[in-house]
């Protein structure tokens, strides 16, 4: 799959490798994680990776597991991805990184011994230095730690660069967190740790019509099993449809004011000023802000009001987004 565009970026040269067996070089600086959401920590790591072999002429490598380990340790499902596989390798190459490798994580692999590992990584990569964050670890137990790391550089002959972790407002980055301002709603929060906008992807389908008999048609969104998305509330959106942006009002949850609706999550998103079919497109929706919370109204009338209102708050916002950004 090429890497996307959109809201991600113009995509670069970076090869996308689906296994570390599937690639050899003959020197390299490397990076190892799981990188979900490549955020502003992540960031961090991939810059200084990425200057220090563009100034050596070296090619740089991110190596990232998939699933997150602990998926496959704790069995934890979903892990609710802030990044699919493939905008995971998008947003590396974006940052200057010449070769991701996806590399799939299971018990088998997580049995490795950590020096058994660096022997695979150092035959198949032969790294000269290796970037990690301060709590990285791989192997068998984890034992692959920094104190092990720093051990068995100097015999195995390559340096390793321990990055600090990047703080916002004194909390630590970390995917967690996203994840966690994510499911509250904290849409500038998640931003701030990002670094830039939270995006999702998903396929229209066939959705009740309600919004369009209410005279604001809406693409209900198919998002991939297992995605990190905003909680309940009505979102400012800008939307990206075959290579076209739009100012877009999104609403998360169960649709309130009429009964037959509730229980299933949905994500439905109103497009500004677009009037064609939507139905099988891929909609990259990039989050702005939260308007209000998802609530229950008396009646379709009040809807409406509200829904008028929220178009003409999203515009407002969008236009200063937009001129701001130069969109």
């Amino acid at each position: 799959m090429a890497p996307p565009q959109g809201l991600l970026g113009v995509a670069n040269t970076m090869q996308h490798i689906q296994d570390l067996i599937s690639i050899h070089l003959d020197r390299c600086y490397l990076t190892i994680g799981s990188f979900d959401g490549v955020h502003r920590g992540h960031q961090k790591i991939i810059q200084g990776l990425v200057s220090d072999a563009k100034a050596a002429g070296i090619p740089s490598v991110a190596l990232a597991f998939f699933p997150h380990p602990s998926a496959v340790f704790r069995g934890r499902k979903p892990i609710f991805y802030i990044t699919s596989p493939e905008e995971k390798a998008a947003l590396l190459g974006n940052l200057g990184v010449d070769y991701v490798i996806t590399q799939g994580f299971d018990l088998e692999l997580a049995r490795i011994r950590a020096s058994s590992y660096l022997d695979l990584l150092q035959a198949q990569l032969n790294f000269r230095h290796l970037w990690v964050g301060e709590d990285f670890a791989f192997g068998y137990q984890r034992e692959g730690d920094r104190d092990f790391l720093e051990r068995v550089s100097a015999e195995r002959g390559f340096q390793l660069q321990v990055v600090t972790p990047v703080r916002v407002d004194g909390e630590v980055v970390s995917s967690t967190r996203i994840r966690n301002a994510l499911r509250v709603g904290e849409i500038g929060l998640a931003t701030a740790y990002l670094g830039r906008n939270f995006t999702i992807t998903g396929e229209v389908v066939a959705g009740s019509d309600r919004g369009k008999r209410l005279g604001f048609p809406t693409a209900n969104l198919r998002i991939q099993q297992g995605r990190a998305y905003p909680g309940p509330g009505v979102y400012v959106c800008l939307a990206e449809v075959a290579g076209q942006k739009w100012k877009a009002v999104t609403n998360i949850g169960v649709r309130p004011t009429f009964e037959e609706s509730q229980g299933a999550t949905t994500m439905e998103t109103h497009l500004l000023d677009f009037d064609d079919d939507l139905y099988h497109q891929e909609i990259e929706l990039a989050f702005i802000e939260r308007l209000r919370e998802e609530r229950r109204f008396s009646n379709p009338e009040a809807l409406v009001s509200q829904i008028k209102k929220d178009i003409q708050q999203s515009r407002q916002i969008l236009d200063i987004v937009m001129e701001r950004d130069d969109v």
